[in-house]
Formats: C-alpha cells, structure tokens, sequence
C-alpha cells in the first residue's frame, strides 16, 4: 500500500467488502451454477463481474490491523537491536538485512499465535509464487528474501485489495502501478496480473533502493512513499530507518511493515521451528497462453480447454469483466499447461449464443412498473409482454417474470466444420451515430457478442452502412423486432456455397457455413415476425411472391409468425 497515493472512500468496492470475515480470512461465497447438456457452459451476461472467483477480497482484516498496532504500541523505542543478534540462533542464511529487536518480537508472536491460521495460509500460496519471484528478484540482483514483501502486503492472493485501495499481490496503488507500466482500465488491471505485476514491483524496488541504499528505508518507502522518507530523513537528520522510526513522523501502520516483513522472512525460512508443521505448498504457477479475440468469456476459455471455469479465472483475475478486453484486437489469456494443443483445435468449433432466462420479482407495496425496469435494467414493453399484461397496474404480492440475458457456449460436435443449426439470424445495417454498445441495447444482447460474431477487431471498430449480423434465440428484444425487420437485407456470402446457417465460432471466424452442393445461388433463412406478408417480405429482398412460395413449399400466401423461409439471391 503506497499511502501517498491514499484517498480512501466509504462506497469502495462494497460487493467485495461481503466477502471478507470478522477475523484473518474471508468467507466462502456460493457460485451460481447453470444446468446445460454436457459440453455445455452458460456465462451471466454483466459489464462488471459479480462471480465470486473473480471479486477482490481484503488484503487485511480491521481485527488483524487493531492486533498489531495495539502490541507495536506497547513495544516502546524503536531501536535496530535490543536484542543482540547472538543470542538469536541463527541457521539459516538470508539476504536481506535481518535484525532481532521488541517490534520483530512482537510480530514472531502475532504470527505463531492470534495469527497463526492466517500465517499458514500464506505460506501454503506461497509455493505458487515464490519460484517466479525469486528468479525475476535474482535476475535483477536483488535480496530473493524480498518475495516475502508480498506475503505481508497481500498475503500471496492476487485479488487482495487494502482500504487504500491497493490492489494486488504487490498491493500497487493506481499511480504507481501506472507508472510502472501496468495497465488498469475498466476491462483488466494488471495488478493481478502474477507475473507483470511482479516485474513492476521488482522495478520499482530496484529504483527505492538507488535511492536510499538501505532496504529498511526502501521497504518503508516501498509502504509510506519515497517523498514522505527523504522528508522526515531530512527533518530529523536520520540516515536509517530505526532512527527515522523512533520520531511519530511516520504513521505506526508504515513503521510496521519493516519489522513484519522481518518476522515474515524468518518464520518463512525455518516454519517448523515456529510451530507450523506439515504446510501443503501450493503448487508454481505454470501456463500456457492462447491468443483470442475481444470480449471472449473465460467460461468459453475453459470449454476449450476442457476445464472447470474455476481454473481458467484462477489463472486471469487480471479481467476485470471475465472476458477479454473489447478494445484490443486479441488477448492472450492464460490457459492450464498442456491444454493449448486441445484449445486450439476446439477454436473452429467453438460457439455463442444469446439466450434469455428468467427470475422472478415479488411486487411490493409502492412498486412501479418504472422503478422495476429501473432495477432490472429493462424496458416496460418487454416487461408487460412477459407478464401478459395490459396495462402497469401492479399488484402487491404478484409474481413478475423478469427476463435476462445469458450467454451460451457449446462445441459443435467433430467433423462438422463447427456448425450449428441458427434460431434466428437478424441483420442490422449500422446507421450514422451508432455504437456497439448502442446497437447492444436495442437488441438485448452483450457488445461483447456482437464483437464476436462479426469479427470485429475492438468495440469501436465499425463504420455506418457497415452490416452487423446477430445470431438471437427468440429474435431479440420483443420491443425492437419490428424496426429489426425493416433493416434485414440478404447476406453477403462466397457463390458456390449454399448456407443454411450463420453461427459464432471464434473471434477469428466470421461466419460457420454449412456446405451442401455447390450451386450458383445463395440461401439464408428469414423468420417471419408479426405484421409481415408474404408481399412485404419478397418486395424487401426484391423477389416476387411466387418465388418464395416455390422455394418453401407454400400453397397459400398465409404466413405466420415464427416460421422460417428460405430466401434464394438469385
């Protein structure tokens, strides 16, 4: 936590807030699940992730904080050595500068008492991390015992967050992580990025220790600010960290970090001699990486992958959406090792669909229809065809059915050059002033999808008179579909292949094509809404009546809503 960029608010990150205990650690959440047939994954549709795996959690718990400062108050002067180092029975050799003093003391026993629990948890993560961290710290001569830094600051958890909203296995704050070259925007944050966030916190702890020469310094520094330290070094004419600590210039919770990191590395080093016995090290860190393209879901990544989803968000809390970023025209997610040759075969076969459920909304007294499409985010036409009503009379204690989106994920099965049947297909013809997310909302479907479908390089890669094609369960907003119609015109497909569907694969593929024979002529399907005629429809695509009665079969020219026609570009 870097204090001189600390401007704490109240409201700050309130969802993840629910998520941590009253004492050193955090609740368990439940996750959602959605029944599919096998091969099957369903993800929310949502601009923010609300999943639990890939929320921040607190990095510090108040009771923990109140622990320390309430015994590091007790302590008296802070002095380097009160205790001198022979009488401490030292076995172990370490490289950064270790001191035996009452603060460490203090912290030796929070940590194999009160906090024993906690402690134990950081030093099983530990085993994910450390090898990674020791080799990027090696590599740029740095103390390796500087890797514990993150067990103090984050406790080994990529998605810990301070009060001073730091964020990270680092715990950078905007700023600083900015300045080091991490990228923090609504899509990812690369604080919780393992690896590129530890490349930025060896960077900056290299150039903390160019300037104070000293690693207690440097590690306040790391905590407090560097201005902060040359100042109160200055005013106080301190050429150390322990002369500097005994004025009450700096804020107990900075002075703490040196003594607790202290006590972190000699704990971490001998954990037995300490009481923790039998620590079930996680596994290093190791992947592999897939290039993809915009708005992919990581429920997605994992159907590639053939893994539980958990994995896949385990290995990208960087996403802060849980797909990939939309303004980029590919991501290299991380994937588990030994997936990718499977994951890139599945790419072909890969498909979305947009599907709506339903929850329901018990109507409370001084319900509106406006306050729940407020809270809903709908609109009250779709909400009263829904719910079969007439009017927006509501009545208290009455059931509302209230629809949303989902995104469905599912591999075509092998051999079948990835298609699958369409329900619905509408074209839109993009028209001056409108954007993605615009388009998004009309249609009821996430901006991300239509990215996908089209193979759109970002969000913001689209023109007017550009067609945009949707693949819709149920044709798409029920308020929107008859202004949908009036702008379907006919595909633009190769000659010689006859399509019968239009699919999403990948980010990399545009259209899936169902091959028949070769013919001269091209074939898409039009799903009749209400209003329509057989006359409207054929004057639409510039076709006669008859045309369209031959290719479907029709005796009569009575259509009806929901039937699907075959429609030849002749």
């Amino acid at each position: 936590m870097h204090h001189f960029f600390k401007s704490i608010s109240k409201n700050f990150f309130l969802i993840a807030i629910a998520l941590a205990l009253s004492s050193c650690g955090s609740k368990k959440t439940s996750t959602v699940v959605y029944p599919l047939p096998s091969g099957q994954i369903a993800s929310p549709v949502s601009s923010i992730s609300t999943d639990p795996a890939l929320l921040l959690v607190k990095a510090e718990t108040e009771q923990c904080l109140t622990e320390e400062l309430n015994a590091l108050r007790n302590t008296g002067a802070w002095n380097q050595s009160s205790v001198p180092l022979s009488n401490y029975e030292k076995k172990t050799t370490y490289d950064f500068p270790i001191v035996m003093n009452k603060q460490v003391q203090v912290y030796l026993d929070l940590f194999q008492n009160q906090q024993k629990k906690h402690v134990a948890k950081w030093l099983s993560r530990s085993g994910k991390y450390l090898p990674m961290f020791q080799r990027e710290l090696r590599e740029a001569g740095l103390p390796e015992d500087l890797a514990y830094l993150a067990m103090i600051e984050s406790g080994f958890n990529q998605r810990a967050y301070s009060r001073a909203k730091a964020v990270g296995l680092w715990q950078f704050m905007k700023g600083t992580g900015r300045q080091y070259h991490l990228k923090i925007n609504k899509y990812v944050d690369e604080r919780r990025h393992a690896e590129k966030s530890t490349k930025a916190a060896v960077a900056y702890l290299s150039d903390l220790y160019a300037d104070f020469d000293d690693w207690h310094l440097a590690v306040a520094a790391y905590n407090g600010g560097p201005g902060k330290i040359r100042r109160g070094m200055k005013r106080y004419k301190a050429d150390d960290f322990w002369s500097l600590a005994q004025h009450r210039y700096l804020k107990l919770e900075t002075k703490r970090y040196v003594p607790k990191l202290i006590a972190a590395i000699i704990i971490a080093k001998e954990p037995e001699k300490y009481g923790f016995h039998n620590i079930q090290y996680q596994t290093a860190l190791d992947y592999e990486t897939l290039r993809v393209g915009p708005g992919l879901s990581l429920d997605a990544v994992a159907l590639l992958c053939n893994v539980n989803s958990k994995k896949t968000k385990k290995l990208n809390p960087e996403l802060k959406t849980g797909r990939t970023p939309l303004n980029k025209s590919h991501y290299d997610v991380q994937i588990p090792p030994g997936t990718k040759t499977l994951a890139q075969a599945n790419l072909s076969r890969l498909n979305s669909v947009v599907s709506t459920g339903y929850k329901t909304h018990i109507i409370k007294k001084g319900d509106t229809l406006s306050k729940i499409c407020r809270r809903y985010k709908i609109n009250k036409t779709t909400l009263l065809k829904v719910n079969n009503l007439r009017n927006s009379n509501l009545i208290a204690g009455k059931h509302l059915r209230i629809p949303y989106s989902t995104v469905r994920y599912r591999l075509a099965p092998k051999g079948s050059q990835g298609q699958i049947a369409a329900e619905d297909l509408i074209l839109h013809t993009i028209q001056p002033g409108e954007s993605v997310s615009k388009i998004a909302t009309k249609y009821n479907v996430p901006p991300e999808l239509i990215v996908a479908w089209n193979g759109l390089k970002s969000v913001h890669k689209i023109r007017a008179g550009q067609q945009l094609s949707l693949y819709i369960e149920g044709g798409g907003s029920p308020a929107k579909q008859q202004k949908t119609v009036a702008q379907a015109t006919p595909p633009v497909q190769p000659a010689d292949i006859s399509v019968s569907s239009l699919i999403v694969l990948s980010q990399q593929k545009k259209f899936a094509l169902v091959r028949k024979e070769k013919k001269s002529t091209q074939v898409s399907w039009y799903k009749v809404r209400r209003g329509d005629s057989l006359w409207t429809i054929a004057r639409r695509f510039n076709l006669s009546t008859q045309q369209i009665m031959d290719w479907n079969n029709l005796k009569s020219n009575r259509i009806q809503p929901g039937t699907k026609l075959k429609i030849k570009n002749v």
